[in-house]
């Protein structure tokens, strides 16, 4: 199936073909000649074959029973990912941007409790200098994880860390016109994606090759249409956005990130399933990330135009 998603576009093991699981106890590249291991777990066989009558010889049992005493072999002990490592990896990079996003966003408030107007105007100028780094910051760490080849923890938390600056500046911002509009974007994003996760698995959402074609093409008009309004922005200064159409452009866009959540979600499954190294839980949840923000980004921007008008 085609790719939907660039941020998984050059690992072909998430999309299910030309990955071969690695054997037991070794890496994806296999162990190098003459490795020692340390326990018995992904030895060679010669060296399973000795620990087991090592191991026989001591208990005098029964080779069968012996190896049904043995425990069982956990994703820690293979290096492959599991869901577990998927949900860790989700939630570290997603409570990175709540927890910045909401530091930034309350910044102005509490200066403002503290210095009166003055704390006010500073927060505003620390909200909008979060902003424009957040923007910066992002997009380049956006293009490192998406363009690099073997996933990094690090720069995904960075990548979460610039987001959670630009999400909490642009919150901010709108607050002072729109009061609580950012917390109401918030719960309108965790009902949206909270719903689309509750009917993925009840099995009521799923992907198809047809779908993901409208999508392909309804994303390439969306980009297109997001770079006419720009050039219209500093042509008039105004906004192609505004009203009716506006709305009607927002609505669409959270179906589509709200279809791209669904293919996320099996991203995720299928990478758990098919044995990948562990280390890829994060760009599963790079990829999550990304459709994250741009939901809550068209939920804010859809409440910005009901509270304006």
């Amino acid at each position: 199936m085609a790719r939907h998603n660039i941020v998984f576009g050059r690992d072909q093991a998430v999309q299910g073909r030309n990955y071969h699981a690695p054997q037991f106890g070794q890496s994806q590249d296999g162990p190098p000649p003459g490795t020692q291991w340390s326990s018995d777990f992904g030895q060679p066989a010669a060296g399973r074959q000795a620990a087991g009558q090592q191991t026989l010889g001591q208990q005098g049992g029964d080779p069968l029973e012996a190896m049904y005493a043995r425990p069982a072999a956990t994703g820690h002990d293979t290096g492959r990912m599991s869901m577990r490592d998927a949900l860790n990896a989700i939630t570290a990079t997603l409570g990175t941007i709540v927890v910045v996003g909401f530091a930034v966003g309350v910044t102005p408030a509490a200066l403002g409790l503290v210095a009166g107007e003055q704390g006010l105007a500073l927060g505003m100028v620390v909200t909008m200098a979060a902003l424009v780094i957040g923007l910066v910051g992002g997009l380049v760490t956006a293009l490192v994880n998406i363009f690099k080849k073997k996933p990094s923890p690090i720069l995904v938390l960075a990548y979460a860390a610039f987001e959670g600056l630009l999400l909490g500046g642009l919150s901010a911002m709108l607050g002072q016109q729109f009061p609580g509009i950012g917390l109401q974007a918030v719960v309108g994003t965790l009902a949206v994606a909270g719903a689309v996760l509750v009917m993925f698995r009840l099995g009521v959402l799923r992907t198809s090759p047809v779908l993901n074609k409208i999508f392909m093409v309804a994303m390439v008009a969306y980009l297109l249409f997001g770079i006419v309004n720009i050039g219209y922005v500093f042509l008039t200064g105004g906004s192609l956005r505004d009203g009716v159409v506006g709305l009607i452009i927002g609505g669409l866009a959270v179906v589509m990130a709200s279809y791209s959540l669904v293919m996320d979600f099996e991203d995720v499954q299928r990478a758990a399933d098919s044995g990948m190294p562990r280390v890829y839980a994060w760009r599963c949840a790079f990829g999550l990330a990304v459709t994250m923000v741009w939901l809550y980004v068209e939920i804010l921007r859809i409440l910005a135009i009901l509270r304006g008008d």
